[in-house]
């Protein structure tokens, strides 16, 4: 039978082999000074720990190990030290040691396995995870679990409103274990990975305060963070440009991670910088963040890169949309509106949506728009703007019933990025992903309007 121990288990049964051996230094030390009643309780307490242990492995392992068999021995033999006299007790202390040598060794030879938990909260981030945990459940050596966790909106006041939990959007591949049916504290899972950084200090949305990373820290050996954006590459050296993005590196979640994994090797140099700057005062060097920080890559990259076009299933609505009555496909334009610019310049960003909205409606039977909206748009607006939902929402009625162009709020980013042509809008994770593919990007300016959006959907409908 081949037999696997969860690492963290190893780890503690070590551990507690480790105290055995103290306690076998302190009977002996015990029996010079003939502490009778010491000794006596020593020996039950370590008699009673070996027991504990053989248990822990049972229940690993199940029943008939070699390191259950030793321990076994071992507990015969305290015994016959608790039986004998305090003059011939000595002898006992090297055959202890010994058996306590074999057993740490029969541990220690156990193959390995690791648990590893990911924690995300919205389904249509989920891509900024997904190659990873591809990689773990596909690892014999190593269990995944995917637990979406619930997180709320929030009022205006930063109190919590209403909760969401998304575990049904999740792709049907993906097996999703319910939070309450995991118990963190039992499991202690050797790795956990997040992708919401921001525990209390998001004024939009709060994942569930349980599942802050400050509080995660307790129940995990290596907590990861992996940010669920991608960021337009800059370099370390432009100062204006890492001040613009400088609140991305100081969230809750990079601080209280044990690694951090950035998209490239220059963000992590930014990273760096920045947080050694942050933390100067607090004993946390350079050195101390460049053992934290990883420019791996994000995995919203491979997930674009994996996602085909040509094996998507498209909802029969939105073919009726793309597909010319003579069969062909129109030219599908990726429109999308970000939170930043809603916030700071509302009315001028309202018009603007307005004013692209009409210009592809005047340009549908050759170009398909295919509005996605960021996923934290209408919580934000709702959050920090109220009255400004009531006007955005009424735009995004309008499109919708008049039906000539595609509404995407689905859980599925990279199925319109796969199937658009070109992408329009704010700038924002998906810019780089579609600059990663060769394909026409074009970044709206709220203070353009007609003409020039005009002669750019002529571009690329040639």
């Amino acid at each position: 039978m081949n037999r696997i121990m969860r690492k963290y288990i190893k780890k503690q049964i070590l551990k507690t082999i480790k105290t055995l051996f103290e306690a076998n230094r302190l009977l002996s030390k015990l029996i010079k000074k003939n502490s009778r009643d010491k000794i006596n309780t020593l020996l039950q307490d370590m008699q009673a720990t070996v027991i504990e242990v053989g248990e822990i492995i049972e229940k690993s392992l199940g029943e008939g190990t070699e390191a259950v068999c030793f321990l076994e021995a071992l507990c015969e033999l305290i015994w016959e030290v608790s039986q004998s006299p305090v003059d011939g007790k000595r002898q006992w202390y090297k055959e202890i040691n010994n058996k306590l040598g074999f057993i740490e060794e029969n541990v220690k030879s156990i193959p390995e396995k690791i648990e590893v938990v990911f924690l995300p909260y919205k389904a249509s981030m989920w891509d900024s995870l997904e190659s990873i945990w591809q990689a773990a459940d596909e690892d014999k050596s190593c269990d995944a679990f995917v637990i979406p966790i619930p997180y709320y909106d929030k009022n205006p006041d930063g109190s919590l409103k209403e909760v969401h939990y998304e575990a049904e959007e999740y792709p049907a591949y993906v097996q999703i274990t319910h939070y309450n049916d995991y118990d963190f504290k039992q499991h202690h899972p050797d790795m956990i990975f997040i992708h919401n950084p921001y525990d209390e200090c998001n004024f939009v949305t709060s994942v569930h305060p349980f599942f802050y990373s400050s509080n995660l820290i307790q129940f995990t050996d290596l907590l990861v963070y992996i940010p669920y954006y991608i960021l337009h590459e800059i370099l370390p050296e432009d100062k204006v440009a890492v001040k613009n993005i400088q609140h991305f590196c100081t969230v809750p979640g990079v601080f209280n991670a044990d690694k951090v994994i950035v998209q490239s090797e220059s963000m992590r140099r930014v990273y760096i910088n920045v947080l050694t700057d942050a933390t100067s005062g607090l004993g946390k060097n350079r050195a101390y963040w460049e053992k934290r920080i990883y420019g791996l890559g994000s995995p919203k990259m491979d997930k674009a890169v994996n996602t085909k076009r040509n094996k998507l299933q498209v909802p029969e609505e939105w073919m009726r949309i793309i597909q010319k009555p003579d069969g062909k496909l129109k030219n599908i334009i990726l429109y999308n509106t970000g939170v930043d610019a809603l916030i700071k310049q509302s009315d001028r960003m309202l018009e603007k949506i307005k004013n692209v909205l009409q210009i592809f409606k005047e340009s549908q039977n050759e170009v398909v728009l295919l509005w996605r909206p960021h996923p934290l748009v209408k919580a934000t607006i709702k959050s920090m703007r109220p009255a400004l939902w009531t006007e955005y929402k009424l735009i995004e009625e309008k499109y919708r019933n008049e039906g000539w162009g595609i509404f995407d709020e689905s859980s599925d980013m990279n199925r319109a990025l796969a199937i658009s042509n070109a992408y329009y809008g704010d700038n924002s994770s998906l810019v780089r992903l579609f600059l990663n593919t060769g394909r026409l990007v074009m970044i709206q300016n709220v203070e353009i309007m007609n003409d020039t959006l005009t002669e750019r959907l002529d571009i690329v409908g040639n």
